[in-house]
């Protein structure tokens, strides 16, 4: 039948209902603050929002968005091609240009359209597409209908990109490679020196996600790239609205000015109408704000570094690094949704994240940490986590046999 592929994931629903739990799409009732919120009946501490800056909550972006909607109304009711381009939008694209230093750029209505749109219309039949095993699902849909070769490298693996853009000989001039800044699963940031390193060495397109580390990331919070010094190498950065920036919609820059004929090319920029005014005047205003702001770059580390060390104190199995994304990761399905009901009970929302949304066969509960979290919020959530192990939903790494 139809629906047979569907069944798994109906089971899994019945499971989860069983045990009375909520974990995907659950529903805030109510907004508090940036760092909480009311979901499903709970007053809770918001640590799985990707509101890195916190600035969903800044009254100067509020501001902006309300007088935006007084003005140019609460949509565009159409594309960018038909009737949607307002000068609004047009002005993004020259602020977000300039940010990058460059001097072409989109904008798209969700982030996922931007990557997916470009990463589908860069590449086509005939050409070559090296992607990181790790990419977000955006990524991959987009190299999926692009028609191109498809490769994918070993995560973070410089040393296995070079093997694969070696085996392409003169082919490897002319191919992409897709990587992202901080990967949104684990919050593992790549290797960039070392892979535009490989990428001058062979030749081919460096296309990189900053969806996660634009504003969180380099001196002035363009992102990976630039904290790493090799943002001259790259010729596509996309990214999105919906994280540092605190709203929702896309971007790509590139120093290419190719990009402008690329724009009437991206079927997801085409057919998809264009964001709303009050969205665009607030992450114009967020955008003014991360530059002028830079100690909340600081903060947020501040506190991803408190939320890291104080569950690596604990001995539970976190990424390699402090990031503002920090996951714990977990075998056992049943155990991992006993811990996520848990820490809902105790007043913290964090994401559950199962395979193939994770980037292997474990289950993550994954914390998203912001620049507006306060010390004691932080101290909160890791003394969830320590109850966790006091109750023994979840074992020490030093404790796993």
């Amino acid at each position: 039948m139809l629906f047979d592929k569907f069944q798994t994931m109906a089971d899994f629903q019945a499971e989860l209902a069983e045990q009375h739990v909520k974990p995907f799409g659950a529903v805030t009732e109510k907004i508090l603050s940036a760092t909480e919120g009311v979901v499903e009946g709970r007053n809770v501490i918001l640590a799985g929002t990707n509101n890195y800056l916190g600035l969903s909550f800044d009254p100067r972006c509020i501001e902006a968005s309300r007088e935006a909607a007084s003005r140019w109304g609460t949509g565009t009711t159409g594309s960018r091609l038909a009737n949607g381009s307002f000068t609004e939008h047009q002005a993004l694209e020259k602020e977000i240009a300039e940010f990058y230093g460059v001097d072409h750029a989109i904008v798209f209505s969700t982030g996922y359209a931007a990557t997916m749109g470009m990463c589908s219309t860069l590449a086509g039949p005939g050409d070559t597409i090296l992607l990181d095993a790790d990419s977000h699902a955006s990524i991959y849909a987009g190299v999926k209908l692009s028609g191109a070769d498809i490769i994918r490298f070993k995560h973070n693996n410089p040393e296995d990109l070079a093997k694969r853009l070696r085996r392409l000989g003169d082919r490897a001039g002319q191919a992409l490679i897709i990587a992202e800044g901080i990967y949104s699963m684990l919050g593992d940031v790549a290797p960039l020196q070392e892979i535009a390193a490989v990428k001058r060495e062979y030749g081919g397109y460096l296309f990189l996600d900053e969806a996660h580390s634009m504003g969180a990331l380099g001196e002035t919070g363009r992102g990976a790239a630039q904290a790493a010094g090799v943002e001259a190498d790259v010729d596509f950065f996309a990214g999105t609205f919906s994280k540092s920036l605190g709203a929702i919609g896309g971007f790509c820059v590139s120093q290419h000015a190719e990009l402008e004929a690329i724009r009437f090319c991206i079927n997801a920029y085409i057919f998809t109408a264009s964001s709303a005014p009050s969205i665009i005047a607030s992450t114009r205003a967020a955008l003014r704000i991360i530059q002028e702001e830079p100690q909340l770059r600081q903060q947020l580390w501040d506190n991803a570094h408190r939320l890291y060390d104080g569950l690596k104190a604990l001995d539970l199995p976190v990424g390699p690094t402090a990031s503002p994304v920090v996951a714990v990761e977990m075998e056992d399905r049943k155990a991992t949704i006993e811990c996520w009901k848990a820490l809902m009970a105790a007043g913290v929302y964090v994401n559950l994240v199962i395979p193939p949304a994770s980037p292997s066969t474990n289950f993550l509960l994954r914390n998203s940490i912001s620049a507006a979290h306060t010390s004691e919020q932080i101290d909160t959530i890791i003394a969830a986590y320590s109850d966790l192990i006091a109750t023994g939903l979840i074992t020490p790494t030093s404790k796993a046999t």
